[in-house]
Formats: structure tokens, sequence, C-alpha cells
């Protein structure tokens, strides 16, 4: 009997050397209601809390508040203005005439740091950065979207920036130690948007759950750099979000990484996980891979990017490694021979692999190729983590000819592969579409 986990067209893929894992010491600093600190029990005890501090002698206060602004001042930009807001919150609680100090130390109490990649890092997604300027001859330079993971199974959405030159050559720059979830302002139907410092560095700015529906998280961001009809250039990203219960699909817009727009998604195509905007209109309208059933991929259109209906199956799971089930792997990428678009099966013992197929350019809801074993497949060094047996991406690039992969490996580590895309066509279009449903 063949071991057909083993197989893969790994020909075809070269894996790079450099990993990026998990940082417990990238941190918020978050309100914190005690009492509240899971979700459903208790309730706060802020009045009790402010009545201590209340209660404090001044030297006390004094101490208590420098010992906390020198320990956790270096590791947040504003420590002050951080603790000032989180008292402003109770601010209904507090008496008139409390001296400045009480009112940090107050803020001090209603704050904690929450470790936002602490228990995982993982599915990044990969697009051309807004600014190419400085640049040597021939390197790009990108950004790639991370799902970070903490405490209580929480998701949010990190970023990092880099740049890719000749050859397999990948520089992925060092994140700072600083986070900020930017300025939210809250629109209708639980749509928001949120800006950051353009100041300050990509790596700072993080997109944590702000709407009722991403409570308990955001997953797996799908950037893609989206050409307008006027030919002008901005970013869309579909991604899920997740309450605790149920699913939800939404989808954030930027020009520049500075402000995004969140917007929730309608329709039974945006329904379930798995969606990834294809990177132009075609014949006039919006198109959105989906995975509205839960294991086939399709193809569903919209006239404003908005609400996604009459969902049409276009890949089944025929392979071995995809008898659970398929999605896609990020935004398709527009080549002369075809839409590509990378997939992910999932196998026995719920192992995913990363294949891919080719949609035909004016009707991309026909298959015109699809490779019969996957791009990549979890190697043994790769297998163990917080998931097991894991590798996933949610996009990737194209420069010089080479598609430059990065992916999840097992849910706790973010790794690099890289592809001709000529050869990748070129078997694509050898093996056919498939041969049976």
């Amino acid at each position: 009997m063949t071991d057909t986990s083993a197989v893969t067209s790994a020909d075809l893929a070269r894996r790079g050397g450099q990993a990026l894992f998990p940082d417990g010491s990238r941190v918020l600093a978050r309100l914190f209601q005690p009492g509240q600190e899971l979700l459903g029990h208790g309730i706060s005890r802020a009045e009790a809390i402010i009545a201590r501090v209340l209660r404090l002698t001044d030297a006390d206060v004094s101490s208590t508040l420098t010992s906390a602004l020198r320990r956790f001042g270096n590791r947040h930009r504003d420590i002050n203005a951080i603790f000032a807001a989180h008292c402003a919150i109770v601010e209904h609680l507090l008496p008139e005439g409390i001296t400045p100090e009480r009112r940090l130390l107050v803020g001090a109490c209603f704050t904690q740091e929450y470790a936002v990649e602490a228990a995982a890092l993982f599915n990044p997604s990969m697009v051309a950065h807004p600014d190419q300027t400085g640049l040597a001859p021939g390197e790009l330079r990108f950004v790639m979207s991370v799902r970070a993971l903490g405490e209580g199974h929480i998701s949010s959405i990190e970023f990092r920036t880099g740049v890719l030159a000749h050859g397999d050559s990948i520089r992925v720059n060092t994140p700072t130690p600083f986070l900020a979830t930017g300025r939210i302002t809250l629109s209708t139907a639980g749509n928001y948007t949120v800006t950051f410092p353009a100041d300050r560095p990509m790596s700072e700015r993080i997109l944590f759950p702000a709407s009722p529906d991403e409570s308990h998280g955001i997953e797996d961001a799908r950037f893609t750099r989206f050409t307008e009809s006027d030919g002008t250039a901005t970013y869309y990203a579909t991604y899920t979000a997740f309450d605790g219960g149920r699913v939800a699909g939404r989808l954030l817009h930027t020009n520049d990484f500075v402000t995004f727009d969140s917007i929730r998604l309608d329709g039974a195509g945006a329904t379930d996980k798995g969606m990834a905007l294809f990177p132009r209109q075609v014949d006039g309208r919006y198109l959105m891979l989906s995975r509205w059933d839960r294991e086939n991929i399709s193809v569903v259109s919209s006239p404003d990017a908005l609400a996604w209906r009459d969902p049409v199956t276009i890949y089944r799971p025929t392979k071995p490694w995809e008898l659970i089930q398929l999605g896609n792997c990020g935004p398709p990428i527009e080549t002369p021979g075809g839409w590509l678009v990378l997939t992910h099966g999932v196998g026995p013992m719920r192992t995913y692999g990363i294949g891919a197929i080719l949609l035909d350019l004016d009707d991309p809801t026909r298959v015109i190729g699809a490779l019969r074993q996957p791009l990549l497949a979890p190697t043994e060094g790769e297998r163990d983590g917080y998931v097991p047996n894991v590798v996933y991406s949610c996009g990737a690039l194209v420069h010089q000819g080479t598609l430059v992969l990065p992916y999840g490996c097992s849910d706790s580590a973010i790794r690099f592969a890289f592809v001709d895309m000529s050869a990748l066509l070129e078997r694509l279009t050898h093996e056919g579409p498939p041969t049976s449903w």
C-alpha cells in the first residue's frame, strides 16, 4: 500500500531557513475589570478597589505608583496616558478633588498586560507594501499579517514588514517591543474604523477584537492588493469574527495600513470561514472564494463587496490528502494562464496540506488545473505544536517569477517556501482539471 500522506509535489517547493516564533513579551496594556476576568462570571469589584486606593496614605500612593511606572514604563510607549485613560472609565465612581497621583494609581489598578501571541503565532498573509521607496534594484518591500493567539484563546491580527530580494532571499524586520490597538470609532451595525498614529512602526499596530461579534477573536485575515476599476490600488482583507459561539464574515479596507475600516458581510456566500477576495473585479462584479458549506470551495459574486449570494461550488474533495474538507490558502493570484488559487486540504488524522488549482481567467468558476499532490505537507520538524500536523497560509506573493509562500506550522511558528511560478503553472496545466467529483 502506498503511503499517500508522504507524497507531495515537493519538487516544486523550496523551504527557506527563516522562522518566526511567538514572543510572550509582546504585550498590550488593556483595561482590567476585576471580577470579570472570566466572561459571564462575577460582577465588577470596582467600587471596593477604588475605596482601598482612597484609604492609602499619600506616601503609599506615591511609592506604589512609582513602582508600577518603573516596572512597566519601558514596556509601553506612554504608560501614564494608559493609566489616565483607564481611570477615566471609572470616573463616575471617584470623589472630587483626588490628587493626580492617586488618579493614576486607580488607573493602574484597572490595567493589565495581555500577551497577544503567547500561545501561538501563525496563518500569515503577504502583500506588497504601499511604500516601495529606498530599495535596491530587484527588491520588494512587503507587509505580512499574522494571526496571534493569547490568553483565553483570543485571536488578533499583527503585522510584520520585510524585503524580498533576488533568489529566495527574504528579510523580516524585527518588531518593536510595543503594541497599540489604535483609536476605534464605532459606526452602525457593528462596523467600525481603527486609526493608528502614522509615525508608529507597522509592527506596533494590532487589530484586536472591537465589536460584539469579534469578542472571542479576529481570525485569519486574507489580505489582497486590489486594483480598482480606475487603476488605483487599495487593500482589502476578509477575516473571520468569532463571538464564542458563532462565526461571521467581515471585510477590512485600508489604503495605508494606518486607517482600517471593518465591515460585516452579508449573504449565504459569506457564512462560515475561508473567504478570500479576488484582486480585481471580473465583468464588473466583485468575486470571492468561499467555503460557505464548510467543506468545498465555491466562487461567489457581489455588486458591492458587501452582500454575497448564490455561491457556485467549483472544487470538491477527491484526493486522499483532502478527504475531510477543502479551503483556500489566500486570495487568487492573477497569472497569464489563469487565476492561481492556493488551497488547503484536510486528510486522515486531521493532517493539513497546501495544494493549488488554476481557474479560467474569464470564467473563474471553471477549474482548468489541479495539483494531484500537495505543494507542502508537514515535515517531522513542523508537525508538533499548538495544533499538530498543520501547514496553512492566508496569502502568498509573487516576486520576480517566484511564489513566496509564508505558512504557519502547527499553529506555532511561521516559515517560508518558494515556488517557481513557471514550473507550477506548467504542472497545473499538464495535470489538468480534476477527473472526478
